[in-house]
């Protein structure tokens, strides 16, 4: 056999093997007692522009896409999961202190603003997870009003 066929069965071998290591889901079956609307008003137009745009990064659950069990695609999602789960958890922000809430609101405007959030390879995928012009608007008039509402 040439090196060619030997390097491709070995990378097939590879390839099936590493299906078998998935990593840990993340979808929480307690109900979240921190979550965001335990601490400031969430219109349900914004709970449903956060639940589209934010959560599957920014929650304890994650709506996994078909191709979300496939390696190393999986641990490349649970890897960004992860990180976003460390930036912000919506489910644990009531948990957070004030001024943590508040830094992260300020931060929420400025990925808005910035239009880094949500990551263009996830809206590559999830066309519908797109930002619109007035979804911004709202979600940014929703954070200042819900600024002064931690402030008091």
């Amino acid at each position: 056999m040439s090196r060619l066929k030997i390097g491709l069965i070995v990378l097939l071998v590879i390839l099936v093997a590493i299906q078998f290591v998935q990593p840990a889901r993340n979808q929480s079956v307690q109900a979240s007692t921190g979550g965001i609307a335990s601490v400031i008003s969430v219109p349900e137009n914004v709970q449903a522009i956060l639940q589209n745009s934010c959560y599957d990064c920014h929650s304890n659950n994650t709506r996994y896409p078909w191709y979300a069990g496939l390696q190393p695609g999986a641990w490349w999602l649970a890897s960004h999961i992860d990180e976003g789960k460390a930036q912000l958890n919506f489910d644990e922000f009531g948990n957070y202190s004030k001024r943590r809430q508040l830094s992260k609101l300020k931060a929420i405007q400025g990925s808005i603003e910035d239009e880094s959030m949500p990551l263009p390879s996830y809206t590559f995928i999830h066309k519908a997870a797109n930002l619109s012009k007035t979804d911004q608007k709202l979600l940014k008039d929703w954070i200042e009003i819900s600024r002064d509402e931690i402030s008091k």
